[in-house]
């Protein structure tokens, strides 16, 4: 066997993405025979040993799980919390293996969720340029102008980072709220919420209903499914092929 990069073995463990594993060896969390690990390290699986915050990382041998969540608002996208707080891994725990949750949802917000223990997935779905779109239903109040919904649609800075344009329309009205679909190809932190922030909108709800074709569908609150094979495989862009 060759050696790998690191990230790359915490990826193929079902641990985290690259791009995560690549923080948690910069910040230090990460050993390799007992030694602090260094960013580009390659190692020999299954004769280097490898650990993260002091427990060994051992490759993946249980079969590949994929979960939809639709999780509650009050619950946090972490496997454990320091502050107490209430996680999604309180919700999966008949699942029967540990699984992982692919990006975050943040606490004050709920829908769909995806945990799986596939690595290599989690690595395509976090990467800047995937191509799958994630779909929210946005509940503001008051009402949103034909100027703010254009100008949430087009190109705009958050946090200096200039973002994708975010396809923005109206699903409902009333006279104390608004309703809006925005889909998103790129999913910076909490950008939904700096969006409507920058626009001086108030957010009373805001829900993931959708990623691409997968939508929550009639799911109830705080239950999960597995995906099917064909969900599994337009995640991983083999649909059609």
């Amino acid at each position: 066997m060759e050696p790998i990069k690191l990230q790359k073995y915490f990826s193929d463990c079902g641990v985290m993405s690259r791009r995560a594993a690549e923080e948690e060896i910069k910040k230090g969390l990460v050993r390799v025979n007992g030694e602090v690990a260094e960013l580009g390290q390659r190692i020999l699986p299954g004769t280097d040993k490898v650990e993260y915050k002091g427990k060994r990382v051992l490759p993946l041998e249980d079969e590949r799980v994929y979960i939809l969540l639709n999780k509650p608002r009050g619950y946090v996208t972490t496997l454990s919390d320091e502050k107490g707080r209430k996680t999604v891994t309180e919700l999966i725990g008949d699942i029967g293996t540990r699984v992982y949750p692919v990006g975050r949802l943040d606490m004050d917000s709920d829908g769909l969720l995806l945990l799986t223990n596939d690595g290599a997935l989690t690595n395509r779905l976090t990467h800047p340029r995937h191509e799958i779109p994630k779909i929210y239903h946005v509940t503001v109040s008051g009402s949103v102008s034909g100027t703010t919904l254009a100008s949430l649609s087009s190109p705009m800075v958050i946090d200096g980072y200039e973002i994708l344009p975010v396809k923005t329309r109206i699903l409902a009205a009333s006279d104390t709220s608004t309703t809006l679909e925005m889909t998103l190809y790129e999913g910076r932190n909490r950008q939904i919420r700096k969006m409507c922030e920058a626009h001086k909108l108030k957010i009373t709800r805001l829900c993931r209903v959708a990623l691409g074709d997968i939508a929550l569908g009639s799911l109830q609150t705080g239950k999960w499914r597995h995906l099917t094979p064909e969900e599994v495989d337009y995640l991983k862009g083999n649909a059609n092929k």
